[in-house]
């Protein structure tokens, strides 16, 4: 059984509450067990982390390394500036889906760039939580 393995990042634990012309009204907590719901129909063992501290994204990313077939990541805001993100991700040499909730190409200008878009396997954006299916999805193709 493939290890997948879901990272979101800092404020991704306030969805639902935050935001909700962007992200929804749809709560964090409903939208992970959906996500293991649909995880577990593709046939993976899943497990979601999530993190407002950079720090602890980058140790469970270094920890993926022989544990974990594939990663679905939300970096929220540290996809924009995080080249410690970037650094650790290349490192461990596992397939990771860059993956928004919101388009983030449609949103505020600094949120156009990303500098782990280059050490991840591609992008999911826009679709909302659908967004989390999608990227586990292509993970099948991937690992």
């Amino acid at each position: 059984m493939k290890r997948v393995l879901v990272i979101l990042g800092p404020n991704l634990n306030m969805v639902g509450v935050r935001e909700k012309g962007v992200y929804g009204d749809e709560t964090a907590e409903s939208i992970n067990l959906q996500i293991l719901e649909h995880a577990q129909k593709l046939g993976y063992s899943c497990e979601i982390f999530q993190s407002n501290h950079e720090g602890d994204i980058i140790d469970k990313i270094h920890a993926c390394r022989g544990n974990y077939d594939g990663v679905v990541l939300n970096a929220g805001a540290l996809t924009h500036y995080s080249y410690a993100l970037h650094d650790a991700i290349a490192c461990v040499r596992i397939p990771f889906v860059e993956t928004h909730m919101s388009n983030i190409h449609a949103r505020e200008e600094f949120r156009h760039k990303s500098v782990i878009a280059d050490v991840c396997a591609g992008q999911i954006c826009g679709f909302g939580k659908f967004s989390y299916f999608l990227a586990l999805d292509a993970l099948k193709n991937l690992m």
